[in-house]
């Protein structure tokens, strides 16, 4: 088994941070923090990525233990200090960006816990994860660099580095390395490596790192020093695992291997995975057992195995995906020893998820489709990107926002439904993943106010000042309006009922000089109130009986 290397893909991702490290010196714009917030968001990914590869090559360790304790012994408790050191550092990382983003917010880290962090599930594992995008103070670096430097060597950041060297000291050691060797990464103050700052003064790591550097770079730097401290574990582990020998072979060149194409498939689909030994004689014929269900094969259910025949030390496995659930099977890959001419059994158990196929759609405003109006939707599919996913609605339209990453429905009139359906195309077949129903509904009536009332007793200058009869969609998330057309005004002036139709909403100059006129306790009305909604239809709105104070 070949050591860690960096995929076209990390390369990118550190040239990345390497060119926006030197354009946050030069303080450019906004866009170098967006670019920032793009990379974090990368190395996260990737840094779980690479923790999923080194969880598998524990799995395989562990077994190789479990069938030969004495001989791995020495190497499995080796491993096990390089995880448990690892764990150590990733921790500590983790808990320093917390800090840094408690610093930089000046609140407790509960409250950063609860309004900047996340749950969710990467590759298998649940953590939460910092949503450095929601951060107001992310491009802010006055409290976070009194924080991780200040004269006279002191800081957080000189904390960081002495961890850091340490832990590079106990890989060195682990891989039978030497302390100048720069191959693992880890590198902070070190012999023959010069910082300078952008005057070409010389610096100490700490200082060229984290001295005037913005929340959003710190926090990336640090998902950096993440990154090299996974793959330093990981090329630790390997290279402890190929040191285990056994007879002709090496233990790491025939440990029997699972190699699923996924864990989370769907009802109805294929689960695949190709079960191998890492190296293998090309003559080497390999036998494959199965038991589904089943934790290990034993004495008891290996005359229930399922049989495949492999060549060269390779199978592959195909179960059909017809019971929901987490499914979980058990089996061994049996070679024939060239030394021995014996049948040597190498176990392994795997497990994978069978799920219904599932459309998530949240209105976001309110819990149904209006009429006449742009009601934004989320709409996700668990387990498939969105790229895969194809959406339509029974009536009206539905189609994706410019503006974000959710979408849009606008329903017609005549309606009182809507059917939100979605297929996925997935290995070249198409599954249907559901419908949801929505009710659809007229925009509410809004409620018609003068001066924010609906009726009681007025100041005189305040209803003058008001001057028109305003539509309230009170408690209503949409951002529309309504168009009062027309309303009739009446008053009582000497014993005689005076009405007076008005075209639009305000006041008109006749309107206002009876108003002007009027004495205390008079009382004025406004009725039949029409206005016009944004999907065209006319509305009667609520009458409104002023009386002057």
């Amino acid at each position: 088994m070949a050591g860690y290397k960096e995929t076209p893909r990390q390369k990118m991702i550190a040239m990345m941070y390497l060119v926006l490290t030197a354009l946050l010196a030069l303080n450019v714009s906004k866009e170098i923090l967006d670019a920032f917030l793009v990379v974090n968001k990368s190395m996260e990914s990737t840094n779980e990525s690479i923790a999923a590869k080194s969880r598998q090559m524990y799995t395989t360790f562990e077994n190789q233990y479990t069938m030969n304790q004495e001989k791995v012994g020495p190497f499995w408790e080796e491993a096990q200090n390089v995880k448990e050191k690892s764990t150590e550092l990733i921790n500590y990382l983790e808990d320093l960006k917390l800090e840094l983003v408690a610093v930089a917010e000046r609140k407790t880290e509960e409250e950063v816990l609860e309004l900047y962090y996340t749950d969710t599930v990467m590759h298998g594992e649940r953590k939460k994860m910092l949503m450095l995008n929601k951060v107001p103070t992310k491009d802010k670096y006055d409290a976070t660099t009194n924080f991780m430097v200040r004269p006279g060597d002191e800081g957080e950041a000189y904390v960081l580095s002495a961890k850091m060297d340490e832990y590079r000291k106990m890989i060195l050691d682990a891989m039978n390395l030497p302390a100048d060797d720069k191959t693992v990464g880890l590198i902070t103050n070190m012999e023959g490596i010069v910082y300078r700052n952008a005057d070409g003064q010389r610096q100490d790591w700490e200082f060229h790192n984290f001295y005037h550097t913005i929340l959003a770079a710190d926090v990336t730097i640090i998902n950096k020093i993440i990154q090299e401290v996974r793959s330093s574990e990981f090329n630790a582990i390997v290279h402890l695992y190929r040191s285990i020998s056994e007879q002709d072979f090496k233990f790491g060149d025939i440990a029997a291997k699972i190699i699923p194409k996924s864990t989370y498939i769907f009802k109805g689909q294929q689960y695949e995975a190709d079960v191998l030994v890492a190296a293998f004689d090309q003559n080497l014929d390999a036998t494959i057992k199965i038991v589904h269900g089943a934790d290990s094969i034993t004495a008891a259910n290996i005359n229930q195995a399922q049989v495949y025949e492999g060549q060269a030390g390779f199978g592959r496995l195909e179960f059909p995906a017809n019971r929901e659930g987490v499914q979980k099977y058990a089996g061994v890959i049996e070679l024939v020893d060239p030394e021995t001419n014996q049948m040597t059994p190498y176990p392994f158990r795997g497990e994978y998820i069978v799920a219904p196929p599932a459309l998530t759609v949240s209105p976001l405003k309110m819990n149904v489709f209006y009429i006449g109006v742009k009601n934004p939707v989320s709409i996700s599919a668990p387990g498939i990107p969105m790229d895969k996913v194809t959406t339509s609605i029974s009536v009206g339209k539905l189609y994706k926002d410019p503006q974000s990453a959710n979408y849009i429905v606008e329903v017609p009139k005549g309606e009182n439904q809507a059917i939100v359906s979605a297929t996925a195309n997935i290995d070249g077949n198409r599954f249907s993943l559901g419908q949801m129903e929505f009710r659809v509904k007229r925009v509410p009536t809004p409620t018609a106010m003068i001066a924010g009332q609906t009726g009681g007793k007025i100041d005189k200058n305040a209803l003058l000042a008001a001057g028109a009869i305003i539509p309230d969609m009170k408690d209503f998330e949409f951002d529309l309006y309504f168009e009062v057309t027309g309303f009739t005004f009446a008053t009582i002036i000497n014993g005689d009922w005076i009405p007076k139709n008005v075209s639009g909403n305000r006041f008109n100059s006749e309107i206002n000089g009876i108003i002007r006129n009027g004495r205390s306790n008079q009382k004025f009305f406004f009725e039949n109130i029409q206005a016009k909604g944004p999907d065209g239809t006319v509305r009667s709105l609520n009458p409104i009986n002023l009386e002057l104070q």
